[in-house]
């Protein structure tokens, strides 16, 4: 019963003593067998660190599989994600669209009249009318962060929704 207090690797300098021995071999398995590509140097200290997180549970003649296996399984995963994002970026976006290009060139010239439209507002207007149709806030909402009344919330948005709709019209 004595050994088992002394072979626990939960102990600052067991566990150290099992990073040095370890750590380099390790990291030229992972190396060898997968390339510097996908951060072996990386796997082997998350590795030791699961054994750290799980040191009560593994004991120091386990430590060597433990830690090998924990950083093959983390190069396997990243190897598989890495597949992944190639496989994403190798699919191309959709370019075409069911829309006409009348209507995309009509949907681009609402857009810049409702951008002029906007940078015409007020600062206090534009800054309630957007806090409530953008970030969908309620007049009372608005209001406690403005540190102002509802009824001046009130009176900045339908202000802004009258010039708006003026000047989107006239345009």
């Amino acid at each position: 019963m004595g050994k088992q207090l002394h072979d626990n690797i939960c102990e600052e300098h067991i566990f150290s003593s099992i990073f040095n021995k370890h750590a380099k071999d390790l990291h030229n398995f992972l190396y060898y067998k997968f390339g510097d590509l996908l951060n072996p140097k990386d796997k082997v200290q998350e590795a030791f660190i699961k054994l750290w997180e799980n040191c009560a549970k593994v004991s120091p003649e386990k430590a060597k599989s433990f830690v090998y296996t924990t950083a093959n399984n983390l190069m396997l995963n990243e190897a598989a994600h890495q597949k992944v994002v190639l496989k994403y970026q190798q699919t191309k976006p959709k370019t075409s669209t069911n829309e006409s290009p009348e209507f995309l060139m009509q949907e681009a010239e609402y857009n810049e009249k409702l951008q002029k439209a906007l940078s015409n507002l007020t600062d206090a207007q534009r800054e309630a009318f957007l806090m409530n149709r953008i970030e969908g806030k309620r007049f009372k909402e608005i209001a406690e962060v403005l540190n102002i009344s509802t009824k001046a919330v009130e009176k900045r948005i339908y202000g802004a929704l009258e010039k708006l709709r003026k000047e989107i019209k006239e345009l």
